[in-house]
């Protein structure tokens, strides 16, 4: 699933024409980036939400055939937040376990890496697992803390250093069941719970990732993504 139904307030005015997900980094839109990369990684049915300019998505993608892949599209009224938008997305959700990645950031992780989490969580006890990056200049504080592979809330070694959630995870359907579809409900209670539980796992990718969440950010990045790819 790529969660594309945000206003992307912080890119006004950019986005009062054009959905944050469609807005272009070298030479293609934001979302593209993703599709091409879960192509590659094997992943051939998309489901992606909308709200805010929507239609304007499902215009750019289409059924995803260009793509090589099969996208089907959760419409939302008013954007529901992460958990909301999820648990309304789940009737087009066949599997026990699915990835989902924000649609307004770009990474350079290589998709195929979650095969092996995406197997670990079907079989195990685990409800997330999330893909952790260095934490940016924006964000100096970091979210979770990460320990021999596990998401921890109590650290076991002295003075650990928190990474930043790339936006990138792993989640079991059992982590939305008390979240009713179609209202509106945050992200980070629920990875909370998981994680207090000790029902999460995770990652750190050290590679190319950035939250496009000013003007200022898209055009460094586009810059870059021109320069150098």
């Amino acid at each position: 699933m790529i969660l594309a139904a945000g206003r992307g307030e912080r890119m006004r005015p950019l986005t009062d024409r054009t959905p944050k997900p469609l807005l272009p980094v070298g030479g293609k839109p934001l979302i593209v980036w993703h599709i091409e990369r879960l192509r590659v990684a094997g992943f051939s049915r998309i489901v992606i939400n909308h709200a805010h300019l929507g239609q304007q998505i499902e215009a750019a993608l289409g059924n995803g055939a260009a793509f090589g892949v099969s996208i089907d599209y959760s419409r939302e009224g008013s954007a529901l937040e992460t958990a909301g938008g999820i648990a309304t997305a789940l009737p087009l959700i066949e599997s026990e376990v699915f990835p989902v990645v924000n649609g307004d950031i770009y990474c350079e992780y290589d998709f195929s890496r979650l095969a092996e989490p995406l197997a670990r969580l079907a079989a195990g006890h685990d409800q997330a697992h999330l893909v952790l990056v260095d934490n940016p200049p924006h964000h100096p504080q970091g979210d979770f803390v990460l320990e021999a592979g596990r998401v921890t809330a109590t650290p076991l070694t002295p003075n650990p250093s928190r990474l930043t959630f790339s936006g990138i995870g792993i989640y079991h359907r059992a982590l939305f069941a008390d979240t009713p579809a179609g209202e509106k409900a945050p992200l980070a209670p629920l990875l909370r719970l998981a994680i207090d539980a000790g029902r999460a796992s995770g990652e750190h990718f050290g590679g190319r990732w950035v939250d496009v969440g000013t003007p200022e950010r898209l055009q460094q990045l586009d810059e870059s993504l021109r320069t150098h790819v």
